[in-house]
């Protein structure tokens, strides 16, 4: 019977242990959210495409297009659309042909949770291949923004 008194206590001691384990992992998968995403900046984002040889130069007034129009710059952006694909990232690469949910595949061979980071070397390498294969006309966001219309003026991000 002395057993079963001090069950209350050491069960209050495991609950106090498992919210502050379970706090503690919130506030690391916060931090770690926080380092990893970022909204970039018109000409930080241009150098970033040029510096990874997205393009020519003279192309990469409309890719920043694209990026604002697609995700707002924004390498955490991500849309489920209504036939339930997803689309990640400042691309907006969309897991119906391009990656795959959690495994690597699609045409990209990649894992669609890849492209949420800020790290656009992978995301860059998808893009060149939908452009490849479509042009700018792959993203509605350029069609609908971009195609036609006054690009971003870029020639003070390259000093």
């Amino acid at each position: 019977m002395g057993v079963a008194h001090d069950r209350p206590s050491s069960r209050r001691q495991c609950v106090e242990k498992v919210s502050f384990l379970a706090f503690v992992s919130l506030m690391l998968l916060a931090q770690s959210s926080i380092v990893r995403a970022k909204v970039f900046e018109k000409c930080p984002l241009a150098r970033t495409l040029d510096r990874e040889q997205i393009s020519s130069r003279s192309l990469i007034s409309n890719w920043v297009c694209l990026i604002m129009a697609e995700s707002g710059a924004d390498t955490a952006k991500l849309t489920t659309l209504p036939n339930e694909s997803k689309s990640y990232g400042i691309f907006q690469i969309n897991s119906k042909t391009w990656c795959r949910e959690g495994r690597k595949g699609g045409t990209c061979n990649k894992a669609c949770e890849d492209f949420l980071t800020d790290d656009l070397a992978d995301d860059i390498e998808c893009a060149k291949k939908i452009y490849q294969e479509g042009g700018f006309g792959a993203w509605k966001g350029w069609v609908n923004k971009c195609k036609q219309k006054t690009l971003p003026d870029l020639s003070g991000c390259w000093k």
